[in-house]
């Protein structure tokens, strides 16, 4: 039996590729497009024309195309960054950021506060999340209404993008932050796990490395990993999934923050680093604020000399090696992202973590396996977060199934 398109769908499907090609290259061409995209050029003509007299492309009369081709000029086309505005927040150990980004994917205005997250009453964590949004909210340009907030934490999410089910950074679980700031402010929410997003900022700033199967994995307080199989982010089917720290290395082994024991951020984690480099017993109550300027101090004396520091990493990259192995017997090696500022002390790890890799079932093909680092886990957080909010409404707002146009934005 053949399948037919609905128009309807198609003349969804071809905006979305449109916006979407426009998006990835800046101000690209209609040749340009058509070229990305595999569509006629009356196609790229009929969409680029409606998308411009609805607001959401503009003409680009500087950067056009070169010169030097013959014939008519060719005249670029970029995102209007007035159609629309997207609200980032992290939430992450002892610090909250949000920032306010156009249409076009530049920054209008962002803050940053510092907070005791592991004090804070559930009330005062809520409160501080809803003023630094309604400030955000509240310094947006005129004319440019905020469409979508992604919130980012460190921890469990649900499935459904609605809940902090449990972080390591709160001792307060279940908290339903997209009811809460939809019902203060009426803008659609999404909560999402922040090594999710670091996985979906990866992919946008480098699509050929980090393409159809890849993995990060955050070195920083806690260890986490966000992952993409076969071209799509994964996550559970309760929660957001990917909980690589907290899957065991050693049965009833070192206290975690998680309460249970043996995890494998219990031995690779800033805290357990730290523990072991000090010599302190594995049952030792996990400190509660290792620093990176601590990590970082540990790693210049583990280089200087053998010793305790430089055992230390060597159980982290033990730790995290074996888990990567376990993970390649089941979905086959894929290029590694190492995020964080544990990225730092990388090549300290390097070494005891592919050789415990080999030690696995996974390590067999171990050869096809790259890593990679990035020190910084924040901007790609929020990068993540606002190609998630920009996709969204380039997908599902712009790019409607029905034929009625949006209404028209003012350039």
């Amino acid at each position: 039996m053949t399948v037919g398109i609905r128009h309807d769908d198609l003349r969804r499907r071809n905006r979305a590729m449109v916006i979407s090609a426009v998006r990835r290259a800046g101000q690209p061409s209609r040749t340009d497009i058509a070229a990305t995209t595999a569509l006629s050029p009356s196609t790229i003509s009929a969409i680029t024309a409606d998308l411009i007299s609805e607001g959401i492309l503009v003409e680009s009369r500087t950067g056009d195309a070169p010169a030097a081709r013959r014939g008519r000029p060719q005249v670029a086309v970029r995102l209007n960054a007035k159609a629309a505005t997207i609200l980032t927040v992290v939430l992450s150990m002892n610090q909250l950021s949000a920032a306010l980004i156009d249409y076009a994917g530049e920054t209008i205005a962002e803050e940053r506060r510092k907070l005791p997250t592991l004090e804070l009453s559930r009330e005062a964590l809520v409160d501080e999340t809803v003023g630094i949004v309604r400030r955000l909210i509240g310094g947006a340009p005129d004319g440019q209404p905020v469409m979508r907030i992604v919130l980012a934490v460190q921890g469990i999410t649900d499935s459904s993008e609605r809940k902090l089910l449990w972080s390591p950074i709160t001792p307060h679980a279940d908290i339903d932050f997209s009811t809460i700031l939809e019902s203060e402010f009426e803008i659609p929410v999404t909560v999402e796990n922040d090594c999710n997003m670091i996985a979906v900022g990866l992919r946008w700033r480098n699509p050929e490395r980090y393409a159809r199967d890849f993995i990060a994995v955050l070195l920083s307080h806690g260890i986490g990993m966000g992952m993409v199989l076969r071209g799509e982010l994964f996550t559970g089917t309760q929660s957001s999934g990917g909980e690589f720290g907290h899957m065991i290395h050693r049965p009833d082994g070192a206290l975690c923050r998680c309460g249970r024991r043996g995890c494998i951020e219990a031995y690779a984690g800033n805290y357990a680093i730290w523990r072991n480099a000090k010599g302190l017993p594995e049952t030792e109550a996990v400190a509660r604020d290792v620093t990176d300027e601590d990590i970082r101090a540990l790693a210049e004396v583990a280089r200087s000399r053998p010793g305790p520091e430089r055992e230390a990493f060597r159980i982290a990259g033990e730790a995290i090696g074996f888990g990567l192995g376990s993970l390649f017997a089941l979905i086959d090696p894929a290029p590694v992202a190492i995020v964080g500022h544990g990225a730092n002390a990388f090549d300290l790890m390097q070494k005891p973590m592919l050789d415990a890799i080999a030690r696995t079932a996974g390590g067999v093909h171990s050869g096809a396996i790259s890593f990679d680092t990035e020190p910084d886990e924040m901007p790609l957080i929020r990068e993540g977060c606002a190609m998630r909010a920009l996709t969204f409404i380039d997908q599902e707002v712009f790019s409607p199934a029905q034929t009625a146009t949006p209404g028209r934005i003012v350039a």
